[in-house]
Formats: C-alpha cells, structure tokens, sequence
C-alpha cells in the first residue's frame, strides 16, 4: 500500500525540485524556530516562524498573522521550501507584509481525539497561536489573523476554522484531505486506500464513531450551519490530477459552500498533482487571497455600479427580485411575479 508517509516524502521532494535552491539559501534569516511543550499533546513540539522583508518588531501597527498547518508526517521545517513564495508575494505587493507561523503537529489530523488523550486542536488554539502572538509583533485579534493549510493541514485549517469562525478572519486550504461526504457510512475505499482506518481509530474511536467524525467534518459543519460562516473568508484549491483524488472531496465541499450561497473562491487548477513544482504557484495564489483579505482591493467601482443599476432595471422588468447586494452571500435568481418586457 502506498502509505501517507510516501505521499509526504515525495511531497517534500517534489517542492524542493521547484522552490528550495532560492528559498533555503534565503530562509535562515527570515525564520526562527522554536520548541513548545504542552499539555495537550505528548512530547515537545517545534514552531517555525517566518518574518517579511524589513520586518520591525518596534513598528506601531501589528503585522498581520497566518497560521499555515503542513501536511501528513511532515514538520515545521516545511515552512522552509514557501519563503521564496513568501518574500515574492510580499515583494510583488500582492501580500502584505505578514508574520507566517507552521507548528509541528505529526499525523494527528489537527483534531482532538475522541478518547481525550491528545488534543491537537486545542494545541493549535490554546498553545500555538498564544505563543506566536507572545513571540512576534503581530495582530491580536481576529481581524488580523489568517488559518491556512495543505493536504492534512488544509483539512485541519478548514475545521478549525469553521468550528471557531470568531478567531480567524478568513481560511485558505490547499488540496484539503476531506472526504467527499456529509456522513461517516458514505466515506468509501476511494479515501480509505491513502487514509486507512487504522490511522483514524486512535483518533475517532475503535469503530469510527460517526457521529464524531461528522461533528469534525468541514464540509458537515458548513451544510448544517453556513449562517456561522458568513463572515469567514473561505479559499479552497485543489489539482485536478491529485493522485489521491482530493478534487472528489473539494468538488464536493464547493457546492455544499455553494449551496448553502456562502461566498467563497473556489479553483480546480487544471494539470496539478498533489506533489510538485505547482505548489508554488499555488501557494502564491493562495497568498494573493489573504492578501486581499487584509486589503480588500477597490473593485467595486462607479463603473461597476453603473452597470449594476441597469441590470437591476432588467432584473426588474423581467420579475426577478433585486436585493441589496453582500459579498458575503451568493444572490439567486428569485422571481417575484409575472414577467414584463418593454
């Protein structure tokens, strides 16, 4: 069986091929590392914490902060092979200057574990973010603060974002590992050949406890409650070659977001694996959206609205209901009556 530990392995290389020769030789600068013991999980876990060009630890206004959660098996090393993403991002002027923090959380899936003996998500909120905030001159509130994620760490990025939408202003979540279900009994050999349930049982009860499951599933929490994440901004890409057929489930949880008309950026990146040089690009993507979470760009202009005006006078005649409009919400084609033309 090709184990998860194979995927993250290959991962690595497949980054480092692309990324590691500009980013390696730059990062030693720009990232400190640091080791956290906590309560929550076993054993001390390390933190890598990524600062922008000219960063000032003096400076009046905060830097913002995003929590970025690696991939199966990996560490807080991953953090290394995106700085030259990073530096270029910040430097092309489609991302602020931002503080990027990446925790050491092994194969634990970011969650809690049912049987209450490690509590990785807690780990992230009680320990992690506290710390960071402690460490760097960066937001302390939710405005400023940013959750992203790849593979595991974008399915776990997706969770706790969506079950604590009141800390983070938005989430971006590269190629997630979900599943494309609502319930735990839907969940098929299709996932469990990369995500076997021996990996779960520690983590969702011997056997899967569905309701549980269900209960940390994002695509679950946004179909039962979307009201909770209105105000959350919400990214998800994924390759369409991914070799672990990660596009099923993030098709999947693009229409339960687009059913449930939360707004969010959705992108099938066409010719993209799981692993290898496009994970770059794909980070920089990724980037260019928090980065228009912290400064939302003036798109909407008078030239926007002119036009708006005159479609909402169609809208009109044709019998279909104009509301006040909300980037937060997808509208749908309402009609209000009989239809008129002119």
């Amino acid at each position: 069986m090709f184990s998860r530990r194979d995927v993250a392995r290959l991962g690595v290389a497949g980054i480092t091929a692309s990324l590691a020769a500009p980013a390696l030789g730059q990062a030693q600068a720009a990232v400190d590392f640091h080791t956290l013991s906590s309560n929550n999980v076993p054993g001390e876990l390390g933190i890598a914490i990524y600062h922008p060009p000219g960063y000032d630890a003096q400076r009046a206004e905060p830097y913002p902060l995003l929590l970025l959660l690696h991939g199966g098996n990996g560490s807080e090393r991953d953090l290394l092979y995106f700085t030259q993403v990073f530096d270029d991002e910040i430097r092309a002027g489609r991302l602020p200057p931002v503080v990027i923090a990446m925790p050491s959380a092994r194969r634990s899936l970011y969650m809690d574990f049912r049987d209450g003996s490690q509590s990785w998500e807690r780990f992230i909120l009680e320990d992690v973010l506290p710390f960071v905030r402690r460490s760097a001159a960066v937001a302390q509130t939710r405005n400023g603060t940013f959750l992203s994620g790849i593979s595991m760490g974008g399915l776990g990025a997706l969770r706790i974002a969506f079950k604590h939408p009141h800390l983070f202003a938005a989430v971006a979540a590269l190629e997630p590992a979900i599943e494309p279900k609502l319930a735990w009994t839907g969940v098929g050999p299709e996932t469990r050949f990369w995500r076997p349930e021996t990996v779960l049982y520690p983590i969702f009860g011997e056997p899967v406890d569905a309701q549980f499951w269900e209960a940390n599933n994002p695509a679950t929490i946004a179909h039962r409650d979307p009201g909770r994440l209105r105000d959350l901004g919400i990214y998800l890409e994924v390759g369409d070659q991914d070799t672990l057929y990660l596009y099923e489930g993030a098709e999947f949880f693009h229409r339960v977001l687009f059913d449930a008309r939360l707004a969010h950026e959705y992108r099938l990146v066409h010719g993209a694996d799981h692993v290898g040089r496009s994970l770059g690009e794909r980070m920089g993507n990724a980037l260019g959206f928090i980065g228009r979470q912290i400064s939302p760009p003036a798109w909407i202009d008078e030239s926007v609205e002119g036009l708006r005006a005159v479609m909402d006078q169609q809208k009109r005649e044709a019998g279909v209901e104009v509301r006040r409009r909300d980037q937060k919400r997808l509208e749908t084609a309402e009609i209000t009556g009989t239809s008129s033309t002119s």
